[in-house]
């Protein structure tokens, strides 16, 4: 009985992976990175908050792994003075399932404040959302219904957001063209230094 339920669950997940919409707009994300970072010098500023927070964390740390610079910045830290860190040839990367996170939102209002040209790219379930209004370029994860029996816990949301953001990587590494040796030059110690290096 659990096997049958756990193997239900898995399921679910799938389907919600494979219902991510392959529609190009990835590929105009990638553009726009690698035109603010790889050119214009500036980084990816990536932000959310709980769940999507720690999905944002997650597509930030790997980003500056494997050669695109990044960095988190905590929506509600931003409002107490790390707005600083952002700079203007910067682009936002902003993650809000529902769309409509009020401090994904104030982020907007406030980083436009300083740098009223800066570029927005949105991760959201919701395609009606004012986080897919205001973005320049926005990723949909197709919005599906969360594995959690009460339909609320950040579950098959948070499995697309990742995949979608696992996406983007790759396809950025393919874009600038990142080696196994430069990989290494970030990622001294541990197993998967060593591996870069083949030690």
């Amino acid at each position: 009985m659990i096997q049958s339920k756990i193997k239900d669950l898995v399921a679910k997940e799938i389907e919600a992976i494979q219902n991510i919409p392959i529609d190009g707009v990835v590929q105009k994300a990638v553009e726009l990175i690698y035109q603010q970072v790889h050119q214009n010098k500036g980084k990816v500023v990536v932000s959310g908050m709980g769940k999507a927070g720690q999905i944002g964390v997650n597509i930030s740390t790997t980003l500056s792994s494997t050669g695109t610079p990044s960095i988190f910045l905590h929506p509600s830290e931003s409002q107490h003075g790390d707005l600083g860190m952002v700079q203007e040839n910067d682009v936002m990367f902003l993650i809000s399932n529902s769309g409509k996170t009020r401090e994904i939102i104030e982020l907007e209002t406030l980083v436009k404040r300083l740098y009223p040209n800066i570029k927005i790219i949105g991760l959201t379930g919701n395609p009606d959302g004012d986080l897919a209004q205001f973005s320049d370029v926005c990723l949909l994860t197709g919005n599906p219904k969360e594995i959690c029996p009460l339909g609320l816990t950040p579950t098959t949301s948070t499995t697309v957001m990742t995949v979608t953001g696992d996406v983007l990587v790759v396809l950025m590494m393919e874009k600038i063209g990142f080696t196994k040796q430069e990989y290494a030059k970030r990622h001294h110690s541990g197993y998967l230094g060593s591996k870069a290096r083949g030690e």
